[in-house]
């Protein structure tokens, strides 16, 4: 069963998110408003994953579900993005048990309760 949503402006392919465990938008209707997606994650408590703000922005005067990874990084390669989401994975998931906002930057990741 799914437990994450991944929104269109990241990759499909990410290997770490080849799981059922992880649903891309892209596979429901990647022309979904906002506004559609968080209704979505909510009905089906899910964790929203996006390089959108709107996201982290509504989750902070919300309450879960859904829940928002927010990867902060900016325009870097695919590649880039790759080895950075992959090396901090393992402590993004630890983060997002007790948060509900979880932002992921280059250099560090943070939780915000």
């Amino acid at each position: 069963m799914a437990k994450f949503l991944v929104d269109v402006n990241l990759p499909y392919y990410f290997s770490f998110w080849n799981s059922d465990e992880f649903e891309h938008l892209k596979d429901i209707n990647d022309e979904m408003k906002d506004e559609e997606v968080w209704e979505y994650a909510k009905r089906k408590n899910l964790t929203i994953i996006s390089k959108d703000s709107d996201f982290s922005n509504r989750i902070i005067i919300s309450n879960p579900p859904p829940k928002v990874i927010h990867i902060k990084i900016g325009n870097v390669s695919l590649k880039e993005l790759y080895r950075i989401c992959s090396s901090l994975w393992e402590d993004i998931m630890k983060l997002n048990q007790d948060y509900k906002l979880v932002n992921v930057f280059k250099d560090r990741i943070e939780g915000i309760k």
